[in-house]
């Protein structure tokens, strides 16, 4: 019974893992994004363009609708917000990611 329970969980973690990487490596991309000091004065269509074409390199279900460019007086902020839809043995679970960064 141990080795049953043993075995789902690394099923579950298999098929959950791929979805946290590329969560992770979109959110270093939007930690550079907002670093770089070309991106201080691109526009917000600009930033929003960057970002979707990313995800879409990551497979990820990202909209420019997604993507909140916001500007202070200080710097840049972008915030995206998606799931993703992971199907497990018997079980559907929604996965919902904020991935974000300031300068």
């Amino acid at each position: 019974m141990g080795c049953a329970v043993l075995g789902l969980l690394v099923v579950i973690s298999a098929r959950l893992a791929p979805s946290y990487l590329r969560n992770y490596q979109l959110q270093q991309f939007v930690e550079e994004t907002t670093q770089r000091v070309a991106n201080q004065t691109a526009s917000d269509d600009v930033l929003r363009t960057q970002i979707v074409e990313k995800a879409a390199e990551l497979d990820l279900p990202i909209k420019a609708d997604n993507v909140l460019v916001k500007r202070t007086a200080g710097g840049l902020r972008i915030d995206v917000r998606y799931a993703v839809r992971v199907d497990l043995p018997l079980y559907t679970v929604s996965l919902h990611f904020y991935p974000g960064a300031e300068k």
